[in-house]
């Protein structure tokens, strides 16, 4: 079904806070709209009004028609705890909700009820025509062939909780694969995915004859997907609309705002020029009167009137520069951008081996790494890429000391200080307020807690908060705040781009382009990969690994 999204003077706020306002959008057939904006600015709340889950401030959502079905994949995997892949996906895809409802109506008809005020049988109908709409009838064929193409290792009847991060990745676009909604909203879906993953998922988007809306931090996913980009610039209250696709958004975005300093800078010159001439003119004429009092001593009538004359004159021109102050058109100043000035503090340097592995096998059920035989120097710079499922975070679980290998040997070299972000960001996931849990892993008093995570973004209405309900983008902030207020000489990230907005990632890049230790890092992150500086390049497949040519 061809279906349509228009959204009309949306506007949206946590408490006095405004996200966004006066926000028109529509959602065709065939367009795939980048939304993007910094960490808090309001993406993922406007996901949800589009897909009427949170009712807006303001404005209004229409859908057309009304009838249409409007999938909205949240960016974390909901992992319920018992649920199945096969569960998992039933209701991703939106077939378990139209299956409930379809037996629903078939109880009511058999009790003779209404459904909602009308007649069951016209429930039914409805339901059976959104489940057979959705793929209900072949699901099940369905699944099994799109696992054995994107995630073969995962089984239907596994478990969500017991899966990794890169598999729960492939399961969830498997989901998106499986799905038949006539509008997509898509929150990170980028998030996890190995490269041939996100391949897929590009070649889906873009593929895609319905609307599509997606959020996603991945610039290389952003540029070879989206047709039009909104910009929510929660710095300057505005909403921003940009034709094309996003390297054409990067562009345009550019020339405005340097268009906005200009126009600014033009008015506040002009303002000024005209403000200083007419305290000049006032003054000017202020001295006219004082002089012309003076002057009515003097008996020649004529001089006196003269200069009364011109202090007259001098007064009118200052009300004609005021004038002209009032009918200037006001251009406001650009805001300052708030800029996240990453750091990462440095340790006194390790022994010349940080970290070394000799023969190490892994055995994770039928998944086995190694053997493993490397070793990683002072300063080396070691980018770490691989599949999902192929022993990447293993690897580094191994090397850190955290997993014990079933053979060989694993150790970290001598006054080794391991600062790490990992994928799970799992310092702050419990119910401590962000304050408590951040001052324990830092020893810092508040204050300065305070002080330092307000840098990052997490001011004070962050802090008090307890950690879990952070979003993914502000948790990975605070893993980032706590490698400044640790020295660390072996920095350790694991798919650190994951849920950060696009200014802070730049800003990442500008602070691992500084830093002088050792660096291991896993990433998909095609534009990050290209933007780092690496000396080494590990390489992990089934198991496997083997260094290439950096």
């Amino acid at each position: 079904m061809s279906a349509t999204i228009v959204a009309r003077g949306l506007s949206a706020g946590h408490g006095a806070r405004i996200l966004f306002a006066g926000l028109d959008l529509v959602v065709a057939p065939g367009d795939v709209v980048g939304l993007v904006g910094a960490n808090g600015s309001g993406k993922s709340t406007l996901l949800r009004m589009l897909a009427r889950l949170d009712q807006p401030a303001g404005g209004r959502v229409e859908w057309s028609p009304s009838s249409a079905v409007v999938g909205y994949l949240p960016q974390e995997p909901e992992r319920v705890r018992g649920e199945t892949v096969a569960a998992y996906l039933g209701r991703r895809t939106g077939v378990t909700a139209a299956q409930v409802q379809m037996e629903d109506a078939a109880h009511a008809m058999a009790d003779g009820a209404l459904v909602e005020g009308r007649p069951a049988e016209d429930a039914y109908a409805v339901a059976l025509e959104r489940w057979l709409h959705l793929g209900g009838a072949d699901l099940d064929d369905r699944v099994e062939a799109v696992l054995a193409d994107v995630a073969d290792s995962v089984a239907t009847d596994a478990s969500m909780t017991s899966l990794s991060g890169g598999q729960a990745a492939r399961v969830g676009l498997a989901a998106l694969l499986l799905s038949r909604y006539d509008v997509f909203l898509l929150d990170e879906p980028t998030n996890d995915l190995d490269l041939e993953g996100l391949a897929r998922l590009e070649r889906f988007v873009t593929d895609l004859r319905v609307g599509t809306v997606v959020v996603s931090h991945d610039r290389e996913f952003l540029t070879r997907t989206v047709t039009s980009v909104v910009e929510l610039d929660l710095a300057q209250q505005q909403v921003n609309t940009f034709g094309g696709g996003y390297a054409a958004y990067l562009d345009e975005r550019e020339i405005r705002r340097r268009h906005a300093r200009e126009d600014y800078d033009a008015y506040a010159d002009r303002l000024g020029a005209l403000s200083q001439r007419a305290r000049t003119q006032r003054s000017w004429a202020d001295q006219g009167v004082k002089t012309a009092r003076k002057s009515k001593r003097d008996n020649d009538r004529s001089i006196v009137a003269h200069q009364a004359a011109q202090s007259e004159k001098t007064a009118a021109k200052a009300r004609q520069t005021e004038r002209a102050i009032e009918r200037l058109e006001v251009v406001e100043e650009p805001r300052k951008e708030w800029l996240l000035q990453m750091e990462i503090a440095v340790a006194p340097r390790a022994g010349a081996v940080v970290a070394t592995a000799r023969g190490v096998v892994v055995h994770r059920g039928a998944f086995t790494l190694g053997p493993v035989d490397l070793q990683v120097d002072w300063a080396d710079r070691v980018a770490i890429t691989g599949p999902n499922g192929s022993g990447k975070s293993t690897l580094l679980a191994v090397l850190l000391g955290q997993l014990a290998p079933d053979e060989g040997y694993a150790a970290l070299g001598p006054s080794v200080v391991v600062g790490e972000v990992d994928q799970a960001r799992s310092l702050f996931e419990d119910s401590r307020p962000l304050l408590d849990a951040f001052a324990s892993e830092a020893s810092l008093a508040p204050a300065e807690v305070r002080t330092l995570l307000a840098k990052y973004g997490l001011r004070a209405d962050h802090v008090t908060r307890p950690s879990a309900s952070l979003s993914p983008g502000e948790r990975t902030r605070a893993a980032l705040a706590l490698l400044q207020a640790r020295g660390v000489n072996l920095l350790v990230l694991d798919e650190p781009t994951n849920h950060l907005d696009l200014p802070a990632i730049e800003q990442l890049e500008s602070a691992l382009d500084s830093y002088p230790g050792t660096l291991l890092l896993v990433s998909h992150d095609r534009r990050l990969l290209e933007a780092v500086r690496v000396t080494r390049r590990f390489a992990v497949d089934a198991g496997q690994v083997v260094e290439q040519p950096a």
